[in-house]
């Protein structure tokens, strides 16, 4: 059993060594994350156009990343391109009608929380042997499915405020994550460099 987990902490370490090259990246990509947090958390729901176009800046930034992490990571680079391009086709919308796209994504959003908790717990659950921290994942996308659920029920005023902190925070997580993740790369290259 010990070769075994072995062999997938191996396998699974060799992408990260095609992603020391460009740490710098996840460190620009994670500041501006953190900007669009900042900027995002500050607006109530009196702001709405504004928040659909920020929405779009979100959803093209991830658009961005996803494609560049699919030029990098050939695993399901297929799946990583077309959600780049879903994301940056959304972002050309919100451009173009905000205040709809801040409505329409208010009216969906039970939907896509009770969706990302899902993928988070089939990540969590597929992940436990190379991620200490999988029951982490499992708690949190258990708690995304519930939150998905009570919002769902709810009126737009409601739906509006939670989206806005919900994409607050989700930017500000992933700002975060995204920072540490460069220096993690940055790290690993300096070993390699150093052997």
């Amino acid at each position: 059993m010990m070769e075994v987990e072995e062999v997938v902490r191996a396998e699974a370490k060799a992408p990260a060594k095609e992603l020391t090259g460009s740490w710098w990246w996840f460190l620009i990509a994670g500041v501006g994350w953190m900007i669009v947090s900042l900027l995002v958390l500050r607006f109530d729901i009196t702001s709405v156009a504004t928040i659909g176009a920020l929405i779009g800046a979100l959803l093209l930034v991830a658009g961005l990343d996803e494609v560049f992490i699919a030029t990098i990571r050939r695993s399901w680079a297929w799946a990583r391109v077309l959600l780049g391009v879903l994301f940056i086709l959304g972002s050309i919308w919100s451009f173009t009608s905000p205040f709809d796209a801040f409505w329409a994504l208010a009216s969906v959003f039970g939907l896509l929380l009770i969706l990302r908790g899902t993928f988070d717990i089939v990540r969590s659950i597929a992940t436990r042997v190379l991620n200490p921290l999988w029951g982490l994942g499992l708690a949190v996308g258990i708690l995304e499915i519930l939150l998905g659920f009570w919002v769902s029920q709810q009126f737009f005023p409601a739906q509006a405020s939670l989206l806005i902190l919900w994409v607050g925070f989700m930017a500000l997580f992933r700002g975060f994550s995204e920072i540490v993740l460069a220096f993690e790369l940055r790290s690993e290259r300096s070993k390699e460099v150093g052997a």
